[in-house]
């Protein structure tokens, strides 16, 4: 009987040790409930419109089971997100159709979230994210990514906002008429006198700019020109991984200025410094490639050679939140997964995740308040900023009828 109460005990006990809660993710999860956790980009409808099985199609692309990518209701409720910023995103690679484009990822948008009364429900305003997050759904903002979709047209701008749009990130990849993207080539010195007047128009009209994917130079002009704050919608520390998307420290003190928050990405080659250097070499060999060459062999190859892609990691993501703290204070955070895009990294692979990224600060000594700021107040006071100096402007002057004619001399 002695033999077998030990072996029982030797049994259930590593069993129950096992099974124990980790406190540090009990005490994350009990803080987000009292919290307004918001995403600062998520590009679900984008998977949507280019999902192969059920293009544009809602019906097919169902969120109340376990879709096709990390997003779902059900890991939305599991990860206690309570904002999100939907990206409408078009690429600016595009040739042609850029606002018909925009009509339609702003139409499937609004469509999304009107299907799922019971989950979500279209937010304007910070005042509506706060009433939202009260009945328990996902309070559901709606961000533009690429200033390309106005076609240098400040009325396009404004109905844009009259739509729904609360933030459009200035360019996308490719550099505008008025902007110089962070990745693409560089011909304004930053923003032309029209891309100043763009800032200056989404000031007046509580739309805030987002300098996310913009050059390190589009950044200065646009805090020089701001009378709002701003954000970064998806970027990480530019001295921690050497990525032009990501933030240069001098950036990051001038947030306490402006009012901003940089909302940091979870983008493997962001935040890792071997992933970001595997995909440098890749890169270059793609450019150095006879034309013609499959990509997807020179990948097979590539990855032969040099072994498969290093993987990024929550702590990594962790690590980047602890900088941008530092260097533009704690009131100047917040949190950007940008999932349904591409790679995540591990221990960050859906929406369901995020209270595992709040338990691994809490460990590094994070405080209760400082979390409730990255988790969404610090995004919420710089939108109700942002509605105030619109309201100041609208009363100071009408809106802008500038063109790019007329500032820039282009036709």
């Amino acid at each position: 009987m002695l033999r077998y109460a030990v072996l029982l005990s030797a049994f259930v006990l590593p069993c129950a040790f096992a099974a124990a809660p980790d406190p540090a993710l009990v005490h994350a999860r009990t803080l987000l409930k009292s919290a307004i956790l918001i995403d600062g980009h998520n590009d679900l409808p984008w998977e949507i419109r280019e999902d192969p099985k059920t293009p544009m199609d809602l019906e097919g692309y169902d969120l109340r089971g376990h879709a096709p990518n990390e997003t779902d209701i059900p890991r939305l409720k599991q990860g206690q997100v309570r904002g999100q910023f939907w990206s409408v995103f078009v690429p600016g690679e595009l040739k042609e159709g850029f606002a018909r484009t925009q009509l339609e990822q702003l139409d499937l948008a609004r469509r999304m979230i009107a299907r799922y009364p019971e989950a979500m429900e279209l937010a304007l305003t910070a005042a509506d994210v706060r009433r939202i997050a009260a009945k328990g759904k996902v309070a559901s903002l709606i961000g533009m990514e690429g200033g390309h979709v106005i076609e240098n047209s400040l009325g396009a701008l404004r109905t844009y906002y009259d739509l729904g749009a609360r933030y459009m990130t200035l360019t996308h990849n490719v550099t505008l008429d008025w902007a110089d993207a962070a990745l693409g080539e560089p011909r304004h010195h930053g923003l032309t006198p029209f891309g100043k007047e763009v800032v200056r128009e989404m000031n007046r009209l509580g739309m805030l700019a987002d300098i996310s994917h913009v050059s390190a130079d589009v950044m200065r002009q646009v805090l020089d020109v701001s009378a709002a704050p701003v954000i970064f919608s998806h970027s990480s520390a530019l001295a921690l991984v050497d990525h032009p998307r990501n933030v240069p420290d001098d950036v990051l003190r001038r947030m306490q200025a402006n009012g901003g928050v940089v909302m940091v990405s979870f983008v493997p080659p962001f935040v890792n410094r071997a992933n970001r250097a595997w995909h440098v070499e890749l890169d270059k060999r793609v450019k150095g490639a006879p034309p013609g060459t499959d990509p997807k062999q020179i990948v097979e190859e590539f990855t032969r050679q040099h072994g498969p892609e290093p993987q990024a990691t929550l702590k990594d993501v962790a690590d980047h939140i602890d900088y941008v703290a530092k260097v533009a204070g704690h009131d100047h955070i917040g949190v950007a997964g940008d999932y349904c895009a591409g790679a995540v990294p591990v221990g960050l692979e859906d929406v369901s995740k995020y209270p595992d990224l709040f338990a691994e600060l809490i460990r590094r000594g994070w405080s209760d308040a400082d979390l409730k700021k990255l988790a969404g107040d610090n995004v919420l006071r710089a939108m109700a900023q942002a509605e105030q100096v619109a309201k100041r402007l609208q009363k100071e002057r009408p809106p802008s009828i500038a063109t790019i004619g007329a500032l820039d001399g282009k036709k």
